[in-house]
């Protein structure tokens, strides 16, 4: 009888306690085990592929006179590349061409240009500003359209994409700003004796299309700031696989090699803020590096070797026209 009563003593006191506890309840509400969508921020990689190219399409034969190869009619200047893709890369994927020691911002290149030619049929006699490449050489002294070294240079180099023996096409369309093909080059200007010269500088027009449909050319006349600059070649609008092999037709004619550029063929992908740019973020962090040197270069300056004040009463404007000290 004491055994059970004893038991029943402590059943009591468990349920008690059970009771008296502040524990919850079990629920899944309460334990925050309910379906529920838990979004994880996952940012979209920028992919970029980029493979320099100016060294390797020289043959062996033409390494000590570079030069000479691509100034030849009659050398090969094809050359392939095979570049492996890293990652997935999602259309659109963007084809752009890099050039190094470049100086599209040189002042008389810069204005070697005449915009109302560009622009208008009924301009297409004024070539002012575009010497040398204004006009033919006498007696004929044709006009010249486009005049002018920046669509003389037009880059001129070719790509064809494949793998797997089945060619990628590649999109040349859109790819210039829509303000400069609809109020920088005119739909009734056509090119005329372009490259006609004795002195070839770059790639040929299509004398068939108005300016404003040739987007190579307008690209290439948004003239860049800096040396080493992309400028967009044509889009790619199919999906890339990692692992996935391309191979590279390139027709390696642009002459850098006389004055010491470089040339790269890239690939890349874009976010919803742009592609890959480290320019800013290298300017940002030099700047603002330079300004906190300064800042404990002043504080230093400051505690170490501090400015004595000066005597107000020696200033000018306490002072009377005689010399003496004002009372």
């Amino acid at each position: 009888m004491s055994s059970s009563g004893e038991g029943r003593k402590e059943g009591c006191t468990e349920s008690s306690h059970k009771k008296n506890s502040k524990r919850p309840k079990y629920s899944r509400f309460t334990q925050q085990e309910l379906p529920a969508c838990k979004p994880i921020l996952t940012p979209p990689w920028v992919v970029e592929i980029e493979q320099q190219y100016d060294a390797d399409c020289i043959p062996t034969d033409y390494r000590n006179d570079k030069v000479g190869y691509i100034q030849s009619v009659t050398t090969n200047k094809t050359c392939i590349l095979r570049l492996t893709v890293p990652k997935q890369m999602k259309s659109p994927i963007y084809v752009y061409y890099q050039l190094e020691n470049f100086y599209q911002n040189h002042r008389r290149y810069v204005k070697s240009r005449n915009d109302k030619q560009l622009r208008s049929k009924a301009h297409e006699q004024s070539t002012s500003g575009c010497d040398p490449e204004a006009t033919l050489a006498s007696p004929d002294k044709a006009v010249i359209v486009p005049c002018g070294l920046i669509a003389w240079s037009l880059f001129n180099d070719t790509f064809q994409f494949s793998y797997d023996s089945k060619l990628v096409d590649v999109s040349k369309k859109n790819i210039a700003w829509d303000s400069d093909r609809k109020h920088k080059f005119g739909s009734d200007v056509y090119p005329q004796n372009f490259q006609s010269g004795g002195l070839i500088g770059g790639g040929q027009l299509n004398a068939s299309m108005p300016l404003n449909e040739q987007e190579n050319l307008i690209v290439w006349m948004r003239t860049a700031a800096l040396p080493t600059f992309r400028k967009l070649y044509g889009k790619i609008e199919q999906d890339l696989y990692a692992n996935q092999e391309l191979s590279i037709t390139v027709q390696n004619n642009y002459n850098t090699y006389s004055f010491g550029g470089k040339k790269s063929l890239v690939l890349s992908t874009t976010s919803w803020i742009g592609g890959k740019n480290d320019f800013l973020g290298v300017g940002y962090l030099t700047v603002g590096g330079l300004s906190l040197s300064f800042a404990v270069g002043f504080i230093l300056v400051y505690i170490l070797k501090p400015r004595t004040i000066g005597d107000p009463s020696y200033l000018s404007w306490n002072r009377n026209p005689a010399g003496h000290l004002t009372t």
